[in-house]
């Protein structure tokens, strides 16, 4: 979601289909005085294109941008922050990074591996900053693991090229991993990972092989957040249980092997607002989605011409 703030409220432009999955998330959004508009709206100049461009679209964390943005540049005492992505954000998000770090050190654990879900960035961006900080200067090394939707799959068949953050172009662009401003991913329960691209910093990190991505489907991912909160009394939102499909799938690999590995992952956010995905992967209803080289290409199609 993208919101464009004033004053003690604020306007909440919602990816239209989290709008629809997530109920309860909108109506804690309204009881503290905001106002909630599911994106791509027919509010916007932005949002009618799109809608136009894309009919009957669940929208993306890409469209909620422009949307917000428009709203904020053309209405007096509006002012719009962007909560993924950039390098503010990612610096805010460190306080989680450096926490872990200083329990690491107090009960003298090091890590061997670190796994963290990855949408725009931001949550493991700050999850593995001390860490990476470390790699860089030599002096420890990690292996590091960033985890994204199959259905939204930025880092493992992405393109590292100039883009436009948002999908109505009016956001800066920016060199990252993307799959286009214009792609719009499957309506996954996991909508804080429906985001075209990744963040600059985290794309670097991997072109340069300092991290690596691997992508997971949906069913595996709730398969993954039901054991965890059988085993561990937590319901962890869709987000986080990528991270915990792989951090799951990495133990057993361990126990295969008889290796004694230690193994941190960034737990996010609590599911309790995302029981209408629950409710689906118990009934069996839900299903996986994972774009064709096609559905790609039409993405990457949309990828300014930029040479710098």
């Amino acid at each position: 979601m993208a919101c464009s703030f004033f004053k003690l409220g604020c306007k909440v432009y919602m990816v239209k289909v989290s709008y629809e999955q997530k109920p309860f998330r909108r109506e804690v959004m309204r009881t503290y005085g905001a106002t909630v508009t599911p994106s791509p709206s027919m509010d916007t100049n932005i949002g009618r294109q799109i809608n136009a461009d894309h009919p009957n679209t669940t929208g993306s964390l890409g469209c909620a941008i422009s949307e917000a943005v428009e709203v904020a540049t053309s209405t007096e005492g509006y002012r719009y922050v962007l909560g993924s992505v950039l390098n503010q954000v990612l610096l805010h998000q460190s306080v989680i990074g450096l926490e872990t770090k200083a329990a690491c050190d107090k009960y003298g654990i090091k890590p061997d591996i670190i796994i963290g879900c990855a949408g725009g960035g931001s949550n493991l961006g700050g999850l593995i900053s001390p860490f990476m900080g470390e790699k860089l200067r030599g002096e420890a090394d990690y292996r590091i693991i960033a985890v994204e939707p199959a259905s939204c799959p930025s880092f493992t068949r992405g393109k590292f090229a100039y883009d436009f953050c948002d999908t109505g172009k009016v956001c800066p662009m920016a060199k990252m991993y993307t799959l286009g401003h214009d792609f719009i991913p499957s309506a996954n329960h996991a909508g804080g990972l429906r985001y075209h691209g990744m963040s600059g910093i985290l794309s670097q990190l991997y072109h340069d092989g300092l991290m690596e991505a691997v992508s997971v489907e949906q069913t595996s991912v709730f398969e993954a957040a039901e054991m965890f909160a059988r085993v561990e009394g937590i319901l962890p939102a869709p987000e986080s249980s990528h991270a915990i499909r792989v951090a799951i799938d990495e133990a057993l690999k361990c126990k295969e092997t008889g290796e004694e590995k230690t193994i941190i992952l960034g737990l996010t956010g609590t599911g309790y607002f995302d029981m209408t995905a629950y409710e689906k992967y118990n009934d069996g209803t839900m299903t996986d989605y994972i774009p064709t080289d096609d559905d790609l290409a039409k993405g990457f199609a949309t990828i300014p011409n930029v040479n710098l």
